[in-house]
């Protein structure tokens, strides 16, 4: 090892002058930066000798079965039994084709896209969210509202797979295997039932976009996002083995289901049928010719072969959700308060103020979130700075909190 003002890094380029330390090879010479940044690029690529393992990497011992995801998800969210199995058998079965061995049975394992279907509030997105936290394959989740055709103000649709990319440290064979959760999809719904004559950008144009990725091919994605061009380098990325979860609120699709349902029975026997269809919750009965009327192409359903929904929240499942999750929202507010050495308490009867007025609102379990918000509002602002070691919330301090904002008067209803 020698250092004259002669020498450069093989690789950067850098004189000796300018680096700290420069290793000297009969034929190259590594400066100690770049030495650094390839003893991390070993530490990533081999994660066997000592250092933490890779996120990304899964071994048949790690293997989650559809219980153990779905006992995951009930410490987290209340309720939804229906689309939790849906989504822990998905993921499950996503998991088994990862770890898919070549045999001599010729026979493949193909991937089962899914659709959510549940109104506002529901926990569309705290599914995925939380299903993220216990997951060895990169996850990320993507809002379909800001997706338009290509050339278009917007986001194209490779983006989808760039935000993959970055989630998996830009390792394509990692994002190879992630999982999508797409939101939002029913926002890039065309706006009739029959194809449009002209350019549908942010509706069924999207759509026809989204075909390629969600069936599987060699999708070209720019590695930082944003519009491409052609002189822009390129990731091919193969989308065959990438699991897409969707979801959706699909505000006014019970009116196509009731229809559906309605013009099925004729005849004197049409009032026996009819009786014992729950017309509280028509979201049970969603069948894909639903979504093909509320404005999903036929090709896009076929690409999402599994349909569930989530049952709308009844005044137990709020009440429910205010103090048992892992993540409630009480136990976040004890949470901050506790920050500032204060203890938190609240009667029962405000929680119960809290759920009567979400119902009452019909906000779903957003709702809770904004009322409450409300109520703590003014304590959260005056206690960090008050001294005061112990805070108690009674319902005539809530009440008086809530007609002090005006709450009701600023609720859609």
């Amino acid at each position: 090892m020698s250092k004259t003002n002669n020498e450069k890094c093989s690789f950067c380029g850098k004189s000796s002058k300018d680096a700290g330390f420069m290793i000297t090879g009969l034929n190259a010479n590594i400066c100690d930066s770049c030495t650094l940044m390839a003893y991390d690029i070993l530490k990533e690529s081999d994660p066997e000798k000592g250092n933490k393992p890779s996120y990304f990497r899964l071994t048949k011992n790690e293997l989650p079965k559809p219980a153990e995801i779905k006992t995951f998800l009930d410490q987290y969210v209340i309720g939804q039994d229906n689309a939790k199995k849906y989504l822990s058998v998905a993921v499950y079965n996503h998991y088994k084709r990862l770890l898919q061995m070549p045999s001599g049975d010729d026979v493949e394992i193909e991937k089962s896209n899914i659709i959510m279907v549940g109104s506002t509030g529901t926990g569309k997105t705290l599914l995925a969210r939380t299903i993220a936290k216990m997951l060895h394959v990169p996850f990320t989740i993507v809002d379909a509202t800001v997706l338009t055709e290509a050339g278009y103000v917007g986001e194209d649709i490779e983006s989808i797979l760039t935000r993959l990319l970055q989630v998996a440290d830009y390792k394509v064979d990692a994002a190879e295997r992630g999982i999508v959760f797409i939101d939002e999809i029913d926002k890039i719904a065309r706006k009739g039932d029959n194809p449009s004559i002209t350019r549908d950008v942010s509706g069924e144009g999207v759509q026809q976009g989204l075909l390629k990725l969600l069936e599987g091919s060699v999708v070209n994605v720019p590695p930082q996002g944003g519009r491409k061009h052609p002189d822009q380098k390129m990731i091919p990325v193969d989308t065959k083995n990438i699991l897409f979860i969707c979801g959706g609120a699909f505000d006014g699709i019970e009116k196509k289901i009731a229809m559906r349902l309605n013009t099925k029975v004729v005849g004197y026997t049409a009032g026996k049928m009819t009786a014992n269809i729950d017309r509280e919750n028509l979201l049970q009965y969603i069948a894909p010719q639903d979504l093909k009327a509320f404005g999903l192409i036929p090709e896009i359903i076929g690409r999402l072969p599994i349909l569930t929904y989530l049952n709308p929240l009844d005044r137990d499942a709020l009440r429910a959700i205010l103090t048992e999750p892992k993540n409630s929202i009480i136990k976040q507010y004890v949470k901050l308060f506790e920050m500032d050495d204060v203890v938190l308490k609240i009667d029962d009867k405000v929680l119960e103020f809290i759920v009567d007025k979400a119902v009452e609102f019909k906000l779903g379990a957003r709702g809770l979130r904004s009322i409450a918000e409300t109520i703590m509002m003014d304590a959260m602002f005056d206690i960090p700075s008050a001294g005061e070691q112990e805070l108690h919330i009674t319902l005539d301090y809530a009440k008086m909190k809530l007609e002090k904002a005006n709450f009701e008067g600023q609720q859609v209803t």
